[in-house]
């Protein structure tokens, strides 16, 4: 072999290790601030009830999240989602409390109501091409004033068990199906969520391994074997361990099951359908999906759609941990999400973005500000330290493109 050759191949190694660090790099970068809080809190962040506080606050994040990355992956932003979280929450809570109408059908209806808030502004953005951020600044200013002018200022609440099951319930154990006692001062262990941890880290090494076989009998490039074997074993002890600790509090939250079910469903979105890749080509180059034959007004308009249903669902699952409708509901929500994509590696441009960033973006921004709550850290310098992240960020993704 030349040596030009031989230069050659190292530099493609080089450019594929590149490419695959740069992906899992924020990974990286959420266990050394897991590492770093866990022990300047003296291990309070790790503790079981402070992790299921964490996977609490921050679940409506990571669900608004999956939809702002559509949105943003297609060229947009959506500004709006926090007061549509509170405006969903009063309608909720209004016909509840005050209609007597049972939660179930509440529910559909509240989330039916998300969708078309999302299709109004869609119709602006994508129809009648008025910019997304001034149609959801529009958006963001309405609803907020339509929720206080709903609630005037007072809670509306409480709720039936059975919505407040939504955020503050547990899947049930097997001490619930009489299968397992614990003995007299035996602490209780939730078997059934270690259960569920287990199979769910096999569960992704499998597919993630069937995935390479599939890429390498396709012939195509392939992730470093040392990046693969190290990603899938960090991925399974982050799986088996979060199960761990929570089989040791109350078990899984229903909430981490919701979210779990919507992290799966827009990966395969995102990565096996044909919507998820027009809406990467039209973020990518609009001018040139639409020559493809990509119907970008359509895509555009469902995206909208998409991420008022899930910021529905977001106010839903708000209110049931409150157990009640506030007019401050969903305040700067829209920022944590917006900085959730951002830091999880979704390009400010479109065009870029994979929905297990997102999620360790949204789980970064919710560690920083649980441990530096636990430190007593004021609350408008988590703001400055968020700010910090967030333009880094952004600014990291944009100097990487340029060295493309």
């Amino acid at each position: 072999m030349s040596q030009s050759s031989g230069s050659n191949v190292a530099a493609n190694n080089a450019g594929v290790w590149r490419a695959h660090l740069r992906d899992y790099g924020m990974l990286a970068s959420l266990l050394l601030i897991m590492g770093f809080f866990e022990v300047v809190t003296g291990g309070v962040l790790l503790d079981p009830v402070n992790i299921t506080n964490l996977i609490l606050q921050n679940s409506y994040i990571v669900i608004m999240a999956l939809g702002m990355l559509l949105v943003i992956v297609g060229g947009n932003i959506d500004l709006s989602v926090g007061s549509i979280v509170g405006f969903v929450g009063a309608i909720a809570a209004s016909l509840m409390v005050y209609q007597k109408i049972p939660y179930v059908p509440v529910i559909l209806l509240s989330l039916v109501l998300g969708g078309v808030i999302g299709a109004a502004q869609g119709y602006f953005v994508a129809y009648a091409k008025i910019p997304a951020f001034i149609v959801t600044l529009a958006g963001m200013l309405i609803f907020r004033g339509l929720t206080g002018n709903l609630l005037l200022g007072q809670f509306v609440g409480p709720f039936a068990k059975g919505f407040q099951s939504i955020s503050a319930g547990f899947i049930p154990d097997f001490r619930d199906f009489g299968l397992f006692v614990a003995a007299d001062g035996e602490d209780q262990f939730y078997w059934l969520t270690m259960l569920i941890g287990i199979i769910g880290a096999a569960l992704l090494v499998f597919v993630s391994a069937r995935k390479r076989m599939r890429d390498a009998a396709a012939s195509m490039d392939l992730e470093p074997s040392a990046l693969f074997i190290g990603k899938n074993i960090i991925f399974a002890v982050l799986v088996l361990g979060g199960t761990y600790l929570l089989a040791w509090r109350k078990g899984l939250p229903n909430v981490l099951v919701i979210m779990g079910a919507l992290v799966l469903l827009y990966t395969f979105i995102t990565t096996r359908t044909t919507i998820g890749r027009r809406v990467y080509a039209m973020g990518g180059n609009r001018l040139a999906a639409e020559l493809s034959g990509v119907r970008v007004e359509r895509l555009t308009f469902l995206t909208f759609v998409n991420m008022g249903v899930l910021a529905g669902l977001a106010g839903l699952i708000v209110a049931a941990r409150l157990n009640s409708a506030t007019p401050s509901a969903g305040n700067s929500f829209e920022l944590d999400v917006i900085a959730a994509c951002f830091i999880g590696g979704v390009s400010a441009s479109g065009g870029v973005g994979k929905v297990m960033g997102v999620v360790i973006g949204a789980f970064f921004m919710g560690v920083m500000n649980n441990g530096m709550s636990i430190l007593g850290i004021g609350i408008f310098w988590q703001q400055v330290v968020k700010g910090i992240v967030l333009l880094a960020a952004v600014y990291v993704d944009l100097s990487q493109k340029s060295k493309r």
